[in-house]
């Protein structure tokens, strides 16, 4: 997922994050002014908040003896799934960690996290269906997709029960398999995860729906968004503009290179890309009220991990407290870190995690 510090389109913060749910007092401030930027420039900034997510959060100075999964242009290992290619990264012996990324984003996010883990357990990482290295396969875009893409991972590929670990919508999506694999899953960690808890109030029939509006309003809507998201995302492939976006959000100029602006334009030029884009900014976005996370933690039997940045402008912390309310069997870890902590606060969040691993293998798991 993309870092703190980048600015995404509103439809993304409130459908997918949710976070209008959990401004503080001390946010309030920032949040509307963010909400008062012209929607062609948070529309154009949101794109390239998707396309930066691959290694957005701490791209040039390496935490320090920390190990870096090494980049291929060409990914790793590839798995056929329904006759579609998904990309993974596996490495290391032992229990199984499934890394699941956050939206924008790919395996490489967990750059820093991968080499350390593997140390001690057999780690993958694998890009979810129309994001990094996987193919861009138009298809309607739902949270279903990716849950049965990770639940046949776990079964052909992992072939053990396994810990499941997700950032923003990987989070989401973690947990949705969780609930689906059940015994399957020794324990989830959650890392500042999408999702919205329920709002009966803002439910909407949609057998009231009139003709105007399903077969003139609508037509005429999805006319306008194509042609303007398929005009930002044409222009949010050229370097020279993702640079200059990116040094107008990054706090440090210097963490804006070559490398960087490579690593997020070769995704993009997949023929695919552009519509891919439009569907998950569109319908795939607007399909998330189906799913709450009290229905999803309901399912769950597991322990769950919380490693939470704080410092997220998204989804603050007001989330991960309630998360644990609803479901004692949490531990939670606070950390100083936005939205991506795995890559902005790597050693802290390998730490946290290794000690948590460390109960899972040492006590049997029990129902929250």
């Amino acid at each position: 997922m993309s870092t703190s510090s980048v600015t995404v389109p509103y439809t993304v913060r409130t459908e997918l994050f949710g976070s209008n749910r959990f401004i503080t007092p001390l946010r309030f401030h920032n949040y509307r002014s963010k909400c008062e930027l012209s929607r062609r420039d948070v529309i154009f900034k949101g794109i390239v908040a998707a396309r930066a997510s691959v290694m957005a959060s701490t791209v040039a100075a390496e935490p320090k003896g920390l190990e870096k999964l090494p980049f291929k242009p060409d990914g790793y290992n590839y798995w056929t799934w329904q006759g579609r290619k998904i990309h993974y990264v596996v490495e290391g012996e032992g229990l199984p960690i499934v890394l699941i990324h956050g939206f924008g984003a790919s395996a490489f996010h967990w750059r820093y996290n991968i080499p350390v883990l593997a140390k001690k357990y057999k780690v993958y990482a694998l890009d979810l269906l129309g994001f990094g290295w996987s193919e861009k396969a138009l298809i309607e875009y739902d949270a279903l997709v990716w849950r049965d893409q990770v639940v046949d991972f776990m079964k052909e590929i992992v072939k053990e029960p396994a810990v499941l670990v997700g950032n923003s919508l990987g989070g989401f999506t973690a947990l949705v398999s969780a609930a689906a694999l059940r015994d399957q899953v020794k324990g989830v960690v959650l890392l500042n995860s999408a999702g919205q808890f329920g709002d009966a109030s803002s439910g909407t029939n949609d057998s009231e729906e009139t003709a105007l509006q399903k077969f003139i309003v609508k037509p005429l809507k999805e006319i306008f968004q194509r042609v303007v998201l398929g005009f930002l995302f044409w222009q949010a492939k050229r370097p020279a503009r993702i640079e200059s976006v990116l040094k107008s959000v990054y706090i440090n100029a210097e963490n804006v290179d070559d490398y960087l602006i490579d690593s997020i334009t070769r995704p993009a030029d997949d023929p695919n890309a552009g519509e891919v884009y439009y569907r998950l900014m569109t319908r795939f976005m607007s399909n998330q009220r189906k799913y709450t996370l009290e229905s999803v933690l309901g399912e769950l039997s597991c322990p769950l991990l919380l490693l939470w940045g704080d410092l997220d402008p998204w989804v603050g912390s007001a989330k991960a407290f309630r998360i644990k309310e609803f479901y004692p069997n949490t531990s939670l870890v606070n950390l100083q870190a936005g939205h991506c902590p795995h890559d902005e606060v790597p050693e802290e969040v390998n730490k946290a995690l290794l000690n948590w691993l460390s109960t899972l293998t040492s006590t049997p798991s029990q129902a929250a």
